[in-house]
Formats: structure tokens, sequence, C-alpha cells
């Protein structure tokens, strides 16, 4: 029996430039204990359908135009303010995208769980502290927080990612809901904590028998957990169904696009590696001081973000370094471009050592080396234009004038995808992929031999990252570039690079040609990587989330 039935759901956006149809006519049930995953590509509104549920959109300029959604026979749409505030309380529960913006970090981690329990808006369920610690403190060992009595002081600060996810989830279960909403919660997590967070996803499920609706814009995320899963685009249901015939007997072709985005198999593109080293890194140690401890005779202890990490990299070559969070891998990759103060070791550009150089002497380097970072929207200057971004790296080191660098970021402009008459823009009237093209063409304005490639696709959808990804393949190609591509995706590396290496708490761990590695790892940390890797295949997908 149907737990929720959402009937003509119409959500609109009454905006300065007109009205925008975020939902528009979607109808769908979930019953208890059944998991249905909505899937599409962001702006498709999986997640204003979710929150307009619990009136948790912005008015205005949201408003509700239409539909019913019926939980237990009650209209959430139509429901008193008490009433909403009843099935919030004790009946509907959301684990948020990004855990961080989601907790307190002024509150501990317990004084959050426990808050619905000790400031329950119904007074008859109001628990004592002790009572309410003694149910948070169980919740943090259900959803496997090692030694959950001393992390219950603790504060968001102090948890991973993959942590915080795990609390956010104890948050969530706190009052004992039936009806769980996941907004893509898994999007910013490594693969092996991905797939712990979707096993236990599932395992509380079914132990606390609640219903699950899953928002992910990622197919292989969803295909081993849920029973029936519902594709939208641009507000409208574009397919629906069991989770099997969505996978093997899809109709729709904008559900086949997704499918096809999803990167698997080898490098399509033939390797381009010339049989002369351009990077070389000899010993490379980059030590933090950890601030969070006390000294020890009178010094800090060390944090060894990258301890002794020799490698090469050959002129053309791809080389994708994998690792978790923490593993060291963006410090590495800022050590070998000089931007963080390396505690030892040797780097050299072909035959010049760079270690050791100045600031200023390192200018001429800034040119023939450059970097793609993580997250565009933080590395570009908000107050800049499309323009002023491309043209800035031209004009400081002499690759323009003023007479021809309208030209010159043009064309920037057609190699990355974007389109001329954006060159005005700033970067927030553009989408995530948009931003990841513009952070793109910077990187390539002066024509460097090497790039550095921070997970410049994690936070992107499937169909967004899969463009990226053939354009950086294309760019490399035409550039005649050479590149170290870091990610956490085994997927993505293993479409995209040569070579492979592992790092592991700041030590490479394995390495190899990335065929040979996938075939045959070695070390078991490289093992439970590949084991992790998320499967487009429902059969497939679900014996591997049982064997974790």
């Amino acid at each position: 029996m149907a737990i929720l039935e959402v009937k003509g759901l119409k959500v609109y956006f009454h905006t300065r430039n007109g009205v925008v149809k975020a939902v528009d006519d979607v109808s769908f049930s979930v019953d208890s204990g059944e998991t249905l995953a909505i899937v599409g590509e962001s702006g498709s509104g999986k997640s204003v359908t979710c929150y307009s549920l619990l009136d948790l959109l912005p008015k205005p300029p949201a408003r509700i135009e239409g539909g019913t959604a019926f939980f237990d026979g009650e209209d959430l749409l139509t429901c008193s303010p008490d009433r909403m505030r009843h099935h919030r309380c004790n009946d509907i529960a959301v684990i948020f995208q990004d855990p961080m913006t989601s907790l307190n970090p002024f509150l501990t981690i317990g004084e959050q769980l426990i808050e619905p329990l000790i400031y329950h808006p119904d007074k008859s369920l109001i628990q004592s502290r002790s009572k309410a610690r003694e149910r948070a403190i169980q919740l943090l060992d259900e959803v496997g927080i090692i030694d959950p009595d001393s992390r219950f002081d603790c504060y968001p600060h102090e948890f991973s990612g993959g942590m915080r996810q795990r609390v956010m989830i104890a948050m969530a279960l706190i009052t004992k809901p039936r009806l769980l909403i996941c907004d893509e919660p898994t999007t910013a997590l490594d693969v092996t904590i991905q797939a712990q967070i979707l096993k236990l996803i599932k395992k509380l499920q079914q132990t606390h028998e609640v219903a699950v609706i899953f928002i992910s814009h990622d197919l292989g995320v969803v295909a081993g957990i849920a029973d029936k899963v519902l594709v939208m685009c641009e507000g409208t249901i574009r397919e629906t169904g069991n989770t099997d015939s969505i996978f093997y007997r899809s109709q729709n072709e904008y559900t086949k696009k997704l499918l096809a985005a999803i990167p698997s198999g080898p490098k399509k593109l033939e390797s381009r590696v010339k049989p002369e080293n351009l990077i070389r890194v000899s010993h490379l140690k980059t030590h933090f001081n950890d601030y969070s401890k006390q000294k020890i005779d009178g010094k800090y202890s060390q944090i060894k973000a990258v301890d002794d990490v020799s490698l090469n990299i050959s002129r053309g070559e791809i080389l994708g370094l994998v690792g978790e969070s923490g593993s060291g891998k963006s410090t590495l990759g800022r050590s070998i471009l000089q931007l963080v103060p390396n505690t030892a070791g040797i780097v050299n550009f072909g035959a010049d050592q760079l270690t050791g150089l100045s600031p200023r002497q390192l200018v001429p380097w800034r040119r023939r080396m450059q970097m793609i970072f993580q997250d565009p929207y933080a590395s570009l200057n908000p107050r800049m234009t499309v323009y002023e971004t491309l043209s800035e790296p031209l004009l400081y080191h002499g690759l323009a004038n003023r007479e021809n660098v309208l030209s010159k970021v043009s064309e920037l402009m057609d190699e990355v995808g974007l389109a001329r008459g954006h060159m005005r823009k700033y970067p927030h009237e553009f989408s995530g992929g948009q931003r990841q093209r513009i952070a793109i063409g910077r990187a390539i304005a002066t024509k460097p031999e090497f790039i550095i490639a921070d997970e410049p696709v994690s936070a992107l959808d499937v169909t967004i990252q899969a463009q990226i990804l053939d354009l950086i393949l294309d760019l490399v190609e035409s550039h005649n570039l050479t590149m170290m591509f870091i990610s956490h995706d085994l997927s993505v590396v293993r479409y995209i690079s040569d070579r492979v290496m592992i790092l592991h708490q700041g030590v490479i761990v394995e390495e190899g040609k990335t065929e040979e590695l996938w075939a045959n790892p070695q070390d078991p940390y490289t093992q439970n990587l590949l084991r992790s890797i998320p499967i487009a295949d429902p059969i497939l997908e679900r014996a591997r989330i049982e064997n974790i």
C-alpha cells in the first residue's frame, strides 16, 4: 500500500524573467519499505519535487500551482503549519546533499542529534536529555561511527565527509520517520565511502521499515538500491518503471542518454606517450603543522600530506592519480606546481629544477604549467566576466595585446565550447559544466605543456561529465598536452588515463598501465577501490553491494 501518493504536482517559480515551470504535472507513489529513485540532470526538478512536499521552497518565488500529495490520507500541500511541523518531526526526514552546510558548526554532533527529541513540538513526545543521548549514541553506533560515546561531543569539522554523512543519516532517523528523502547523499563522496553509505541506507531501510525517495543524477548509483526509477527532465517525467525495465528495456531517448553517459571501459584515443620525461619528482615530502594538537617540546606534530613520493610523467602522457579524500592527491599536485612549500625533495620540469625557485623566478614557468581546480565557482573571480578571466593570463604573459586580445579570447571560447555571446557574462550566470569550461579555457590560454586537473568533473551530472572528459581528451590531443588527472572516481580515471598511480595516506601504494592495473591489482587498497565502483547494471550492482 502506498505511504505517499503524488498526483499532478505543479511547482512554478515566478521571476522577473517570467514563469519557470520547475515541476510540471508530476505523479508517482511510494510504498512502505520501497525505494523510489528520482533521476535526472541538475535543473530537472528532482529536489524541487521533494522539497515542495515539506513546504521547504522559498515563497516567493516558488508557488504550488496544482496537484495533491497524500501522505497517509492527508494532503501535504494543503495541510496546516502545525500538521506540517508534525510530519517534519515525526513522519518524513531529509538527508541533504552537503552535510557540512547542513550541520551547525557551533553545536556538537550530539546536541544536534538530540534536539528534535528534547524540543519536540508535541510535549507528550519530549524525552529527557539522558534518554535522548542514549538513543543518539545507539543510532551513531548503528550508522557505523566508531566510539560513539566520545564522538557524541565532537563538532562537525572533526569528522570526515563520510562520517558527517553518517551523522546526517542518524539525524534523519532519530525520530523514527516512515519516509526518508535522500537528496544526492553520495555525490561528493569517495567510491569506497559511497559504497558504504549506499549499503547502510539499504540496511537501515530494511531494519526500520522506512520508505525511501533517493534523488540522484547518476543511474549507476541507484542501480543496486532502487525498486522503482522515475526519470525527470525539465520538470516533467520522461520515463518511470521498475529498476530492471528502466535499465534493460528503456524506451525514452533521454534515459538512454543518461545511461550512455556513464563512463565505462578503457581510454578510446590512442596513447601519445613519448619516451621523454617532462616531469620528474624525487622523494617529495610536503608536511604541515597539526595545530589541533598540543606542542611537544615546543613543536607541533606533523601531518604528512605527501610522504616521500617519487614519480615520472612522460611527455604526452595522461597520468591518473587516484585516492580517497585526505590521501594527499591535491597536495601532491600543488606541490609539483610549487603552489605550496615543499618540506623536502626535488621537482624537475624537463632538465630544470623547480624546487628552490623564488616566486619571481617561477613566473616564466607559470605559463608552461597550469591547474584546473575542482570547484570552478570558487576558483573563478565572481567580479570578472568571462572575457576578463580569459584575457588576463594572455595579457600578463604577453601572449596578446589590446588589439588582438578579443580575437584570442573568442578562439578560446570556441575551443572549449562556449558561445561567444556569453563573453560579457559573470560566473554566477553559468551552469556548473559551463563554469568548468571557463576554467579549462583559462588553463589552456597560455598554451601550457603540462596541466594538473584536480577533480574537474566530480560535482557534475553524468552527461555534462562525459562532455567535459571528451573536451579534455580533445584538447590534450590538439595542444599536445601532458596531464596529471586527479580523481577519486576510478571509472573516470580509466576512461581518460594512460597510466594510474594509487595514493594512500601520502604514499604511492601501486602504479601501472591503466588496463593492466584494472585487470590485476596487487595492493589490497587498490583492490578495495576497484570493488567499490558502482555498476550501471541492477543485477551486478545488487551483488556488488551485498558483498561489500
